[in-house]
């Protein structure tokens, strides 16, 4: 009887109640909100479904993530070694192959005047930059949370990685992850605010066809271009555009497939459950991470608002030709951001389609956040 009890008894103890703190619990609850969101809602499920139930995962299980010098048989959790590759920066860089391969540059090489937007939209970055050093930070780890003003996951987690900051790497992933997913209900407010229902209804002129030459130098002059100026954007540019050569080229159509689909979805499953378990309560609930979270929101907010800004000042210089609210999407969530901008330019009139308009600056708003992070590399002398 005593061999029974005792072994009912570590069964009991072994169980995740026994090991769970307060902190646990308000992540599994924050975890089911993200899962909610993104199932119910349909807040972007293809980003936070992963990430919610890495945080679930870490929260009920930490072990998932343990490293392996902290284990005792040597052998690292699962989601330790899915991370490893976040730290490595080759999830990111294989994030922007995809995003490459599966976007077409067309609107921003018809009107070149998008880069412009793309480029308004980043001063939230550098609104975060320096709101990150006001708060504490030192100049690397400012740095690198600086690029959730941009809404970019993948070079958050780059940067983070590259100047060493892989202690708050979690926090600023998981933030800026969930603001590229919560874009739909961040941004409209903002440009809603900043622009007039007669802006938001102004009917933009139908883009000049872009021919297949173009499109096929465009990200071979991009790449010799920015990288001869930057080469510590290589990785992420040069994924950026090596993915879009594939797509225009019109001669590798398997790996423009596979750089697309298979191998992007691959990506997201590792990049998101992984970004997801860092988020473990000891790890999240601090000081460091609330204020990384709320400066990210702040950033995001500012960037939204300087593209629109930005919008208006070019719809007053081309006498009402530019819509403001496609300087929304400047930021690099690709393509949440123009679908936003599209939605709400209908609301204002069904029959107003901003969605290609949106994708310039939108593609812009990738390179610019990847120019900013070389920059930042640069400045801190890491290659």
């Amino acid at each position: 009887m005593d061999y029974i009890a005792n072994t009912l008894s570590n069964l009991i103890h072994q169980t995740a109640f026994f090991n769970l703190t307060w902190g646990n619990y308000v992540m599994i609850v924050v975890a089911c909100v993200f899962l909610y969101l993104a199932i119910r809602k349909g807040f972007e499920p293809l980003l936070l479904t992963p990430i919610a139930f890495g945080m679930l995962l870490v929260n009920i299980y930490p072990d998932i993530m343990m490293s392996i010098e902290e284990s005792s048989n040597g052998v690292g959790g699962l989601l330790h070694y899915f991370y490893l590759l976040d730290e490595w920066a080759i999830l990111p860089s294989l994030i922007f192959m995809g995003v490459g391969a599966s976007t077409d540059f067309g609107p921003l090489i018809a009107n070149p005047k998008s880069f412009l937007l793309g480029a308004a939209a980043q001063f939230g970055i550098y609104m975060a930059y320096f709101g990150a050093i006001f708060m504490g930070f030192n100049d690397a780890a400012a740095a690198a949370i600086s690029i959730i003003g941009g809404a970019d996951g993948p070079t958050s987690i780059f940067l983070a990685s590259k100047l060493g900051q892989t202690a708050i790497m979690g926090p600023i992933a998981v933030a800026a992850y969930s603001y590229m997913s919560l874009v739909p209900i961040i941004q409209p407010p903002i440009m809603k605010l900043l622009t007039t229902e007669k802006e938001r209804k102004i009917k933009m002129t139908q883009l000049r066809p872009v021919t297949k030459l173009e499109k096929i130098l465009f990200p071979i002059v991009v790449t010799i271009v920015v990288c001869l100026i930057l080469p510590t954007t290589a990785p992420l540019v040069g994924m950026l555009m090596l993915g879009n050569l594939f797509r225009e080229s019109g001669v590798v159509r398997q790996l423009t497939d596979t750089a697309s689909n298979a191998l992007m979805y691959i990506v997201v499953i590792l990049l998101g459950t992984s970004v997801g378990a860092t988020t473990s309560a000891e790890a999240f609930l601090n000081w460091d991470t609330i204020k990384i979270v709320i400066l990210g929101l702040v950033a995001f907010a500012f960037g939204t608002a300087a593209g629109v800004l930005f919008g208006k000042l070019m719809c007053i210089a081309t006498k009402g030709k530019v819509n403001p609210l496609i300087g929304s999407a400047g930021v690099s969530a690709v393509p949440m951001a123009a679908r936003v901008s599209q939605k709400v330019g209908a609301e204002a009139d069904p029959t107003n389609f901003l969605l290609m308009h949106a994708m310039g600056p939108n593609v812009a708003g990738v390179i610019g956040t990847a120019v900013a992070a070389g920059t930042f590399m640069a400045i801190f002398g890491v290659f």
